[in-house]
């Protein structure tokens, strides 16, 4: 870092000298990571490149279409394109989706019957799902289990699949339909799902029955690495566009992908069973979500060099962290923990003070519609909400772990971090 860099974090952000001292020392030790991870951004921005021209991608395809929508060229262009991306039969990409959740619940609820059995085989899966499951407290608000789908779970073994129990629990229920993979760590303590590893296990299920859905949620996971879980036997994914695949541009929105009777019936779901994905205008966001997929594998990868310089900066600080920095990454997240509610607080609300938005706001744990602990966010967004930008959360439940994620620019990501880390030491 230049002297003169050095003085206006000192002069305008007021960091301190201990916090710059662990950037520098950070900074020399991700520099292989940093080149492992600038590969796989360089493959995929071709692969995506790729994509848009053989679909002939034009100015035509930027389309505007109101009322039903039909014939938008645009939209269903963009299907093809993702579908090239993940190397499989179809996608379902829509303004539509109100976040990733949804993409994941229209996917699950087009998928299952009353009767079925839906199997966990990462343990507990992501508190938005709770609701839909019916795996919480609340009652009529028409969850799976309200519509008479079963659920089981298995939980992880030190962060990897426990094969015994998942092979005794098919071969002994014959109800269970689809098994659910989440790739990321929601608010867990583990590391993210490597797509070697969702390839063992795919391969493990469809040995054991070939029929069985194998679904996986890809949220935070798109582009970190040069497979897609569809390449290696996933039947349909899901994730949403103010994730990775939205390159900071989409405004909102989601996707499904995947075999072509399961993105069928998950379309059934975003609108009507007959209607699917034939309707539904664009209200005039294509050019964005075009454009955010084009650059969405150069700002994964930002996002990816944010969570491991990170990991080595909190590291130094005396932190523990999930993943290390060293560690070969499946997601855009990076956990510290804290064991200490008042340092997890400030830690967010230094993100937010890093923000180029709303950095004036002083973010604090609040009821979230969908969970069932306090949360605290830190978001100063272009887009609400949207992880692909620097943003850190966290359920204040002990033993107080942050969740950051995401960063346009590792320039960014530096500042937002020195003004977290100054604040608690």
């Amino acid at each position: 870092m230049n002297l003169h860099m050095k003085n206006i974090l000192k002069d305008k952000y007021h960091i301190s000298d201990k916090a710059l001292n662990f950037l520098e020392s950070a900074e020399r030790d991700v520099e292989e990571e940093f080149k492992y991870y600038d590969e796989i951004r360089e493959y995929n921005q071709a692969k995506v490149l790729l994509a848009f021209q053989q679909e002939r991608i034009s100015d035509a395809h930027f389309t505007n279409s109101t009322g039903y929508g039909y014939g938008d060229i645009g939209r269903d262009a963009l299907d093809k394109v993702y579908a090239s991306i993940f190397n499989c039969e179809s996608a379902l990409v829509r303004p539509h989706f109100v976040n990733g959740t949804h993409a994941i619940g229209a996917a699950l609820f087009g998928n299952l019957r009353p009767g079925d059995t839906m199997l966990s085989i990462c343990g507990e899966p992501y508190d938005t799902l709770h609701n839909i499951i019916g795996i919480s407290s609340k009652e009529n608000i028409g969850s799976l289990r309200e519509y008479g789908v079963k659920y089981r779970q298995i939980d992880l073994i030190d962060g990897n699949f426990n094969y015994e129990e998942i092979r005794k629990t098919i071969e002994a229920d014959q109800s269970i339909k689809l098994v659910h993979i989440q790739r990321s760590t929601g608010y867990g303590w583990r590391k993210s799902l490597r797509i070697c590893q969702i390839e063992k296990i795919i391969d493990f299920v469809k040995n054991l029955n070939g029929n069985l859905i194998c679904f996986v949620d890809n949220c935070y996971g798109e582009f970190i690495d040069t497979k897609e879980p569809t390449d290696v036997g996933a039947d349909i994914i899901c994730g949403s566009l103010i994730k990775n695949i939205g390159g900071g541009i989409a405004p909102t929105g989601g996707y499904v992908a995947g075999r072509r009777k399961y993105v069928e019936q998950a379309s059934y779901r975003l609108t009507i069973p007959g209607i699917g994905g034939e309707c539904g205008s664009t209200f005039g966001v294509m050019r964005l979500m075009f454009q955010g997929l084009f650059l969405a594998p150069h700002i994964s990868i930002e996002a990816v060099k944010g969570a491991v310089l990170c990991a080595r900066i909190m590291e130094l600080a005396g932190f523990e962290v999930l993943p290390g920095f060293r560690d070969k990454r499946s997601d855009i997240i990076q956990a510290i923990k804290f064991n200490d509610k008042d340092k997890l607080i400030r830690f967010c609300k230094g993100i937010q003070k890093g923000s180029p938005i709303d950095s004036f706001v002083e973010c604090e744990p609040w009821d979230m519609p969908g969970y069932n602990d306090q949360i605290i966010m830190a978001a100063g967004a272009f887009v609400q909400g949207a992880s692909i930008e620097l943003s850190a959360d966290a359920p204040i439940r002990e033993p107080y772990i942050a969740y950051l994620q995401g960063g346009l620019t590792l320039e960014h990501v530096k500042i937002g971090l020195m003004i977290s880390l100054t604040d608690i030491l």
